[in-house]
């Protein structure tokens, strides 16, 4: 179906170049070059495309598809079709403050072309924070095609707090407007968050339901069961603020709160969709201390605290957990509790969005009980990962003569609903989308300020005052003081409710 659309499309049939800037790196062997694989191996590039990757370092051509290489092999991957895709990938070497550099790649492009009557161009930045403007600038110069598109693809971190997130989209704005600029948040190009508009506006039984009269309270979670595997010495300069909360969490809360848009499809949605985050995102007080819990792990006696990689420097105060309280002030969310919660080191890996219903009207007299707490509240879960799912816990009566009420749900889980279905990776949807000039899935510059304002001042407060983050077990949920911060947020945890996932 994809591959029909996408073939109605006119760049499908014109020449494609996407430079990969930091080619030789991390990021780009293992997410950037097997996105562009997926892509080919579902034909959904042009047939006459060419990737060039580009960084300092000196590599020949077969060297360099060598290094890439394993990250492309699949289990049943198909090993000419590899070698297929990885005839189109090409080196060079350059400076990437050299317009002249680029300009040089930037000519040999249009020769290996031949010449083309259009050229559409994708320059993808896997690049550290302080190589974007001196690389953008360079591509201004040199890189740009002249007789087609032209995007420009930036990774996050966007920014390190507001005032060096304004100071980057000012010096950014200077070389290339918005038209031109994707800032890849990967998840935007999940599953199940790409999913959040249509399961929302595409259901009429649900709207009803999606506002202060009806929510008792929201969490958005992201859970990971590992720590920083000798790699803290780059997290510590981030914290798990910065490093989730800030984009991927604030991201999803913008989508789940948002106002619907007039339009989520067709031309000139894009815009329309952010614009709806953006509003949502100035309705949210900055964080605060007053409603956060701060933790970082420490040694089970299996596993290693955050202090005991040697990665990390002594004495660190860095949080590897936060919990948030906030509010939305506007008419839809108006008293609705927005729970945000990230760590490392926990007792799971999950990422989730939670929805959690007020009790039935009349509730305590209808079932003659003491009080609505004695009736399990609803709830509409969204798993994001891993495991895909959508569920909705439900009350029901207790199979057999008894009328107990207990809890059961309404599953839709992907891994058996759409077993067969081929689930790209985040990257590989997003790469689409800049081919497509789809930009809802890309963070806009006042969408990137929104989220820094919210999340700035908590971060100043923390380093200003030195806060120590409170000690939580390896492998534990994390800090209790959190749970109890939740719990008088509005947050009930049904401790008798355990789903099956089989």
């Amino acid at each position: 179906m994809i591959r029909a659309d996408v073939e109605k499309e006119t760049w499908s049939e014109e020449p494609l170049t996407v430079f990969v800037f930091g080619a030789s790196g991390d990021l780009a062997k293992k997410k950037t070059y097997p996105a562009l694989y997926d892509l080919f191996e579902d034909s959904l590039l042009p047939k006459n495309t060419i990737i060039v990757g580009y960084a300092r370092s000196e590599k020949k051509d077969p060297d360099f598809r060598s290094h890439l290489k394993p990250f492309l092999a699949k289990k049943g991957a198909d090993e000419s079709k590899i070698d297929t895709f990885l005839s189109l990938c090409i080196y060079r070497s350059g400076q990437y403050d050299s317009s002249e550099n680029i300009q040089d790649v930037a000519e040999e492009m249009i020769h290996l072309h031949k010449n083309p009557p259009v050229e559409n161009r994708v320059f993808y930045f896997a690049l550290p924070p302080n190589g974007f403007i001196p690389t953008a600038a360079s591509v201004k110069t040199g890189g740009l095609s002249k007789n087609g598109f032209n995007r420009v693809i930036v990774e996050k971190p966007f920014g390190h707090d507001l005032e060096s997130a304004e100071m980057m989209s000012t010096q950014l704005g200077e070389i290339f407007d918005e038209s031109y600029l994707y800032r890849i948040d990967h998840y935007l190009g999940k599953e199940m968050v790409q999913n959040l508009m249509i399961f929302r506006f595409g259901n009429s039984w649900l709207e009803p339901l999606w506002n202060h009269q009806h929510v008792k309270a929201v969490v958005i979670s992201f859970k990971e069961d590992i720590g920083t595997m000798g790699r803290g010495g780059y997290f510590d300069s981030s914290g798990i603020i910065r490093d989730i909360m800030q984009n991927h969490l604030m991201q999803v809360l913008s989508i789940v709160a948002m106002e619907p848009p007039r339009k989520v499809a067709g031309v000139g949605y894009s815009d329309l969709v952010r614009d709806e985050k953006v509003k949502v995102l100035k309705c949210i007080e900055p964080w605060s201390m007053k409603n956060t819990i701060l933790g970082q792990y420490t040694s089970n006696g299996a596993e290693p605290g955050y202090l005991d990689d040697e990665t990390v420097p002594q004495g660190s105060k860095c949080p590897t957990y936060a919990c948030t309280v906030m509010k939305i002030n506007n008419a839809r969310w108006k008293g609705v509790p927005f729970i945000m919660k990230a760590g490392k080191a926990l007792d799971q890996r999950r990422a989730e969005v939670r929805l959690q219903l007020k009790s039935p009207n009349a509730a305590v007299n209808m079932f003659d009980v003491n009080d609505e707490s004695e009736i399990p509240y609803n709830e509409i879960v969204i798993r994001l990962q891993p495991k895909e799912a959508i569920y909705i816990k439900t009350n029901i009566k207790r199979p057999g003569l008894e009328t107990e009420m207990i809890q059961s749900e309404l599953d839709l889980s992907y891994n058996s609903r759409y077993k067969d279905v081929k689930n790209p990776d985040a990257y590989t949807r997003l790469l689409l989308d800049v081919l497509r000039g789809k930009q809802a899935t890309f963070v806009r510059k006042d969408e990137l300020i929104a989220a820094w304002e919210i999340a700035t001042p908590l971060l100043k407060e923390i380093e200003s005052k030195g806060v120590k983050p409170t000690p939580y077990l390896f492998g534990s949920r994390g800090p209790k003081e959190a749970d109890v911060l939740v719990q008088k947020a509005g947050y009930v945890v049904d401790k008798n409710y355990k789903r099956d996932q089989n």
